[in-house]
């Protein structure tokens, strides 16, 4: 059976940057599954595996706009520090969720003073090339449930959480 739209592919992979640094992986736990063709994994590595079958294995680099995206520099911008718990230390490096008005985001904050606090909205791989080393460990049908949440559910069924 082949990699193709409405198929749960389960693969196990390597993500490295561009230096070869492990950025996640999926080396000793299960492999992932996912639902071909429904924006689940990102828009470059759906495109390499399509087409290709369990037992395969790919090595794949995925530019930027395949990816995350590019950085955009209008994603870090100073927020009063007022709009802050005050009971809240903040270090650099930390992530809060922040309601935009596309919707809820992640942001990272890059720098702190006592007026502002700098953050950061690009996502932490916007405007790096990945390199994806991927062995597909299996395709099947998705069910109909499936297609229509648009995700894989696991072993008996889907959960609300």
């Amino acid at each position: 059976m082949r990699v193709e739209d409405k198929k749960v592919v389960t693969i196990d992979y390597t993500l490295r940057d561009p230096q070869g640094t492990v950025i996640d992986t999926s080396e000793g736990n299960e492999p992932m599954p996912y639902l071909h063709g429904a924006s689940n994994i990102i828009p470059g590595l759906e495109k390499q595996l399509a087409g290709k079958q369990a037992g395969d294995s790919v090595k794949a680099v995925i530019e930027p706009n395949d990816a995350y995206g590019p950085r955009n520099d209008e994603a870090v911008q100073d927020v009063p520090r007022s709009q802050f718990p005050p009971n809240i230390d903040i270090q650099q490096g930390m992530q809060f969720q922040a309601n935009t008005p596309q919707g809820p985001r992640l942001v990272t904050e890059i720098g702190v003073t006592d007026e502002n606090v700098k953050i950061d909205a690009n996502h932490p791989l916007a405007g790096v090339t990945l390199h994806f080393d991927v062995k597909i460990v299996g395709v099947r049908d998705a069910t109909a449930e499936e297609i229509q949440h648009g995700h894989v559910h696991g072993p008996g069924g889907h959960h609300h959480h």
